[in-house]
């Protein structure tokens, strides 16, 4: 990690009523960050952080920040991030910059500003990446990794249905189009989610400007997508799954998901005898993570990772 000192802004805004706190650090070169803080910052217990997929944001953690925070038995801190170029982060003027590698700097930059030395990861497709990532260059800040839907294959098929309904989806005018355009181009891969989850996942996909819905995230993120070869196979992450081997991890895969296939879970579990893997039925690409079940596995993993350390 470079020497140069990270500056931190203070929480502008309180959401205290909400459960969280909106805080903005500001990253090695200038650009500035937001996350989400849940939880008490000097709590005794292991602190969780949360990175979301390509084009998703803190929003995607809110049920599981809630659950993990307000516990009953082992509240945590909870910091959910949004990546540079995505929710309420700045917008990078070079769209190079997003890309994983940085991407990992802005969560090293945020770990410094924030005081946390070590923590729990979940990491949601893009998210589970930058952990890998991680595993390879500071493994020392890893007590324990979620990986939701992702691994370090990934299918290619499925990357391209992402970039073809990112690319074929206009910003919706009203939150019923909003839900009736998700439900168009993920039914498929979400049969079990009901009335109030495509609510609930249209709310945490476009961003509420005066009642309506927005795009939450720069549009020029697509142009890292355009570069990819899909004719090609994808490059792949094992060396750095290969990091995680000493560190409890589970994995969360939708049983319809077109991203981490059935035989890369179990490949992984071939690697990593002792990983966790939790298969979310009606699901797909990637888990919502607000199910009571999934909720308490996760929640039991960390505690169980934590007492393994003490």
């Amino acid at each position: 990690m470079a020497d140069t000192a990270v500056a931190e802004t203070l929480p502008e805004t309180s959401e205290a009523s909400a459960g969280w706190r909106d805080v903005y650090v500001t990253a090695r070169d200038g650009l500035r960050l937001h996350l989400r803080e849940y939880g008490e910052r000097t709590g005794p217990h292991l602190p969780v952080v949360c990175l979301p997929g390509l084009t998703r944001n803190a929003r995607d953690f809110h049920e599981l920040a809630i659950f993990l925070s307000t516990h009953k038995h082992r509240p945590r801190r909870i910091v959910a991030m949004d990546f540079r170029g995505r929710g309420g982060s700045g917008h990078d003027r070079n769209w190079k910059n997003y890309s994983p590698m940085v991407e990992m700097a802005d969560v090293l930059d945020v770990l410094v500003a924030r005081g946390i030395e070590t923590a729990a990861f979940v990491g949601t497709s893009r998210g589970g990446l930058v952990t890998m990532l991680l595993a390879a260059a500071r493994p020392t800040v890893l007590e324990a990794v979620v990986l939701n839907d992702i691994g370090p294959a990934i299918d290619g098929r499925g990357l391209l249905r992402i970039k073809n309904v990112l690319s074929g989806t206009n910003v919706p005018a009203t939150w019923d189009q909003a839900i009736d355009g998700l439900k168009r181009a993920y039914e498929a891969h979400f049969p079990a989610l009901d009335d109030p989850g495509w609510d609930l996942f249209a709310r945490r996909t476009y961003a509420d400007k005066d009642g309506r819905p927005q795009r939450d995230f720069d549009a020029k993120l697509m142009k890292t997508l355009n570069n990819i070869d899909f004719s090609q196979p994808l490059p792949t992450m094992w060396p750095q799954f290969d990091g995680l081997a000493h560190i409890p991890v589970m994995v969360v895969r939708g049983d319809h998901s077109d991203i981490l296939s059935a035989e890369t879970a179990e490949r992984m579990r071939d690697l990593h005898p002792d990983l966790e893997l939790l298969t979310v039925d009606g699901t797909g690409h990637a888990p919502l993570l607000f199910e009571p079940t999934v909720l308490n596995r996760i929640s039991a993993f960390i505690t169980a990772a934590e007492d393994r350390r003490s």
